[in-house]
């Protein structure tokens, strides 16, 4: 079994930061892409931004150059680091760990944090 916990999420004012982390915990024998993913109420959960093991990133247009994707492997967690944020950044972001477990390679998924940016 493994877990995702998330942590970093809160309230904060147009052109703040904020950071997020996503622990992965368990039966983990290695993680490939780690990603953080947001939804409103009402629409699809988009992607965010992913990062592979090797360290390569992809940012969705709306978040690049404000939000930056890190990886700690010895620690199994992912950051998003978010700067100069904005009201349409409000959302419940997810992170997202493709592990590889026992069974073979699998998608876990965090509980959600809520940011909210206030204008």
């Amino acid at each position: 079994q493994v877990q995702l916990v998330e942590s970093g999420g809160g309230l904060v004012q147009a052109g703040g930061s904020l950071r997020l982390s996503c622990a992965a915990s368990g039966s983990i024998y290695s993680i490939d892409v780690m990603g953080w993913y947001r939804q409103d109420p009402g629409k699809q959960r988009e992607l965010v931004a992913v990062i592979t093991t090797g360290g390569s990133t992809n940012y969705a247009d709306s978040v690049k150059g404000r939000f930056t994707i890190s990886r700690d492997n010895a620690k199994n967690t992912v950051y998003l680091q978010m700067d100069s944020l904005k009201p349409e950044d409000t959302a419940v972001y997810y992170c997202n760990q493709k592990v590889d477990v026992t069974y073979g390679r699998a998608d876990f998924w965090g509980q959600g944090t809520q940011v909210t940016v206030s204008s």
